[in-house]
Parts: structure tokens; sequence; C-alpha cells
């Protein structure tokens, strides 16, 4: 491969080596120069191009980037297509990330011009969370290193996701005069909450007192008709023969890990009775951050048990507690209740897939009432007295069609910019609130309580975990993000919303499946007429 500038009489059949723009002119970067591209540079003054000119061998960098793609195996993995020299890769179902480094490894160290970054290993993901990217990084790629990519991709996997398993659990929490019930509720609630991404279900609780027998017996009884036994201790484990890992022994089990080099999640207890799990979870365990619980249980959860070796190794990258992207430091326990949490519908855009005809989608009539009208008046009948509406496209009209149900209008005069400058516009008349739910105003399908099971399971988590809606299994709207990430948001920009945030974050996002409603929009008069509506002004 050559690179370089070239003249013009050269120039045709190569590749441009960098974006091209002038007056009348816009060529994009990697474009194959055909003969009319060559005038129409010399028209515009232009003598040289730089360019990259293949050699016997090379592979182009979309070609090659699929080639490695291709040989990925695709179980539980969806592929972008190639474009720009990337293909990114996605979880195809909620599960546990593995990487094999030393094949990434191998991969990388072929040639500069062929790149895999992946996430880190056992990381937790969800269904169309991207778990790797492959990027040839210039226009082209020696052919023997794509092949040599691709032989080595034949002979070991890069990476995989192992898919969650719907587990039946059972819940013993030791009592004490010290614990309140209510904690004990709230503690179960997060629980549930957590076993959500793989969709196994908290099936029986047993509250005992703080005593090795009572525990023991709890467990005993659980056992039989459960995959996952999790103790929540009333006091923290002091001792490797406190009551926790002394009952797990005393049922006949083997305690296979008692305390961890991870904090939060110093005290956890991992033990196994006739071939099932035991976890005595560390009393972090009651705040929705990400402490050692999280990573053991996710391992459980996709049929993977941690050994002795892999945790004592979980020191380096184990300091959880200061990491800036926790909701709050560790001083005290989530505040579950009296969370503030605002609504804003986005109602700004200019709807630009309707047509000639200048139909404004959120006009359109369901049931006689305008869609905007419709879905500011679910978000009142699911708690939300005063939803924060964003106008910009026929302000006027998207106000007035919702005249009466009390709505604070918010008017952004950036909103031809995109979606990116209502989502600030709504966020930053909603600075104070815990939580801020984002409902797209052209979704017709969602519920009042589709709506209110959202925000249980936002207040569940303490107002410290993102939820979204999903459709069996696949990511979609609405959205609740936490205050933790308003900073983020506020720095948006473009036509995007806040799956970027999301995906970045790294806070526990927990979906809620509302089915088909997560997904059905109404961004064309097809879509709207399929969706049930009438086409209005």
């Amino acid at each position: 491969m050559k690179f370089g500038p070239v003249p013009l009489d050269e120039a045709e059949g190569a590749l441009l080596a960098h974006s091209l723009r002038a007056e009348g002119l816009s060529l994009p970067k990697g474009r194959r120069l055909t003969s009319s591209d060559v005038s129409a540079i010399a028209a515009a003054g232009i003598a040289e191009a730089i360019v990259v000119r293949l050699e016997p061998g090379d592979v182009e960098e979309d070609e090659a980037a699929q080639a490695i793609a291709d040989a990925i195996p695709k179980d539980h993995l969806t592929f972008s297509p190639a474009t720009t020299g990337r293909v990114n890769v996605f979880a195809a179902c909620n599960g546990l990330f593995r990487a094999d480094r030393a094949v990434v490894d191998r991969l990388n160290r072929l040639d500069p011009a062929v790149t895999l970054a992946t996430l880190r290993d056992h990381a937790d993901v969800k269904a169309g969370d991207m778990v790797a990217t492959i990027k040839i990084i210039p226009l082209a790629a020696p052919g023997a290193a794509v092949s040599a990519a691709v032989e080595i991709l034949a002979q070991a996997r890069p990476f995989e996701v192992q898919p969650y398993a719907a587990l039946k659990v059972g819940l013993v929490a030791t009592m004490l005069p010290s614990l309140k019930s209510t904690v004990m509720d709230k503690t179960a609630q997060l629980l549930k909450a957590r076993l959500s991404a793989s969709r196994s279900r908290l099936d029986r609780e047993i509250r005992v007192p703080h005593r090795t027998e009572a525990v023991e017996d709890a467990i005993v009884s659980l056992l039989p008709d459960h995959d996952l036994v999790v103790v929540f201790g009333a006091s923290a484990m002091t001792d490797f023969d406190d009551v926790i890992p002394a009952a797990i022994r005393m049922a006949g089990g083997t305690v296979i890990q008692a305390g961890l080099p991870v904090d939060p999640g110093n005290l956890l207890v991992f033990g196994e009775i006739d071939g099932k799990p035991v976890v005595g979870a560390p009393g972090c365990a009651r705040s929705p951050k990400e402490n050692a619980f999280d990573w053991v249980l996710s391992r459980v959860m996709a049929g993977e048990w941690p050994s002795v070796q892999e945790m004592t190794g979980w020191g380096v990258g184990g300091l959880l507690m200061e990491i800036p992207t926790r909701p709050r430091p560790r001083l005290g326990e989530a505040r579950p209740e009296g969370l503030q949490i605002e609504t804003v519908i986005l109602a700004a855009g200019q709807g630009r897939r309707m047509g000639p005809e200048g139909r404004h989608k959120l006009l359109a009539l369901f049931d006689g009432e305008p869609l905007v009208r419709r879905t500011a008046r679910v978000a009142k009948e699911a708690g939300y007295a005063t939803p924060l509406l964003v106008t910009g496209h026929r302000a006027a009209e998207i106000e007035a069609a919702v005249d009466g149900l009390g709505c604070r209008a918010v008017f952004n005069p950036a909103y031809e910019d995109g979606m990116a400058s209502s989502l600030r516009a709504g966020l930053a008349a909603a600075a104070d609130a815990d939580g801020l739910l984002v409902l797209l105003a052209d979704m017709p399908a969602v519920t009042a309580e589709d709506i209110a099971c959202l925000t249980r399971a936002f207040v569940a988590a303490g107002g410290n975990s993102i939820v979204r809606a999903v459709s069996n299994g696949k990511r979609g709207n609405p959205v609740i993000l936490p205050k933790s990430v308003f900073p983020a948001v506020m720095r948006l920009e473009g036509d995007i919303g806040a799956r970027p945030v999301i995906e970045k974050s790294g806070l526990p996002v927990l979906d809620v499946e509302i089915g088909l409603a997560a997904h059905l929009d109404t961004d064309t008069p097809d879509a709207v007429i399929a969706a049930g509506g009438v086409l209005g002004a």
C-alpha cells in the first residue's frame, strides 16, 4: 500500500486518504476516485490529491474487517455490517462476557493495521450492549495479516457471551433486634432486581434468628427446591467460623472462599452443598452499588463458578468504592424512599420522515386523542403530576394539544440540532431531581402501568441504577436516568439519545420487560396507521 500525494492525472482508481471538501465538492475519505471525481477536483482548482494506492495482496478496509468478523463464531452475538473499516459486535442476550486475552493479544500483534478491542473479561452484559469492535486502521490491510487473523480465529474463540440461566433462588435472612424489617424487605426487592437480568426469580424467603443452627436449618430446607441459596446476615462476618460459614459446614457443605480482596464486598462467603452454590452476601449488597456480590452472582447465573485462584486474583481492579462513576461515595445505605423523579417528554422533533405533506406525527389521533396528549396523560396516570414537555418544531400546536393536563412546557431553541439538545433542555429544567424518566412522545403503546413498573424498579434500586424498557430482552424506551449521569447527559451533542451515557456509565442497568411497546414508534405515516392512528395536520 502506497500513501501520499499524487498529481490528479495519476489519482483515478486510488482511494482518497482524507475527505476532500471545496465549493460544490464533497468527497469522503476512502472513496475510490473515478474519472468524474478527478474532473470535479480539478474544477475546484485542486492540483493533487492525497491517496492510498493498493499493492498486490492488499485488502480494502471493509473487506478485511468483514473477513475477520466472519471468522468469529456467531453464538449469542450480532455483528454490524463493515463500514469505514469497522465491525461492531453486540451481545444477543443477557449474559457473562468472556474474553480470551491470549487470542486477542495474538491477533493484535499480527500487524498494526488489524485491531480488536473488547470489554473486560467476565463483564456483565445486556442484550444489545456492544462487546467488541474490529477496526482496520488504514484504508487497506496486508492480505497476509488478514489471512493470519482468520487462521487464529479458526483455531480459538477470542470472546463469547455465556447466556444467563433462569435460576430458582431461595433467600435466608437473619434477624437481630437492631435490623428493621423494612431494611430486610428492601434487601429482598433489590435481590429480585439483580436476578432480573437472567430471568431468575426469588422464589422463597425464610427469616430466622442470627444463629448458626437456625441458618443451617433454613439452608437445608431451601436446597432441594432451589438452584441457589443466598444468605443475608443481620451482622457481618467477623471470623471464618462465624454464623454463615459455620452454617454451610454444619449443613454438610464446603466453604470455597470466605473473604475477598474486593471493596465493597470483602466479607462475602462462597460455598457449596450437594453441588449447589450458597452465597453469604456481604452487607454492602443491600445497596445497588457494584460490589463483590455482583461479580459472584453473575458467574453463578452464567453457570460458571469462580475458583479460589480466580477470586483471590480479584485484588487488582477490586477497589470499587471510589470509582467516579459510582452514584455516591459509600457513606451509607442508598435512600430508596422519598426519591424525586421528574419525567421529560421529548416532543421537539421535526418529523422529517413524515413526508412532504408536513403532517406532524405527534398530532396524529389515537382513539380521537393527539398522540402527544396521549403520552402526557399516560405519564400523569403513572403518578407524574407535572410532566416536562420539551417543544421545538410547531411548539404552539404541541402545547395546545396538551392544554389542561398541567404539563410544564420547555421550549428548546436548538431543536434543529437533534435529540441531544432536547435532552439537555429537559434536564436543565429538572436538575434537582434524583432521577429523570425520558419519554419519547411518539410511542403510543406505552401504558401507565409500564411507566409505573419502570419507576418501581428505579426506587427499589435506591435511585442508583439506570432502568430501561426492553422487548423480549432487546433494549428500547422509556428509560430512567439517575442523577449521577446528569453531567454526562449535559455533554451530549447531535441527534442522539442517552444510549452513549448508558453504555459508558459503569452503573447497573435494570431491564424491565414491557413487550412490543418498548419499540413501537411512529416515525412515518405508514407507522402511524399501522399503530392504529389517524394522520392529523
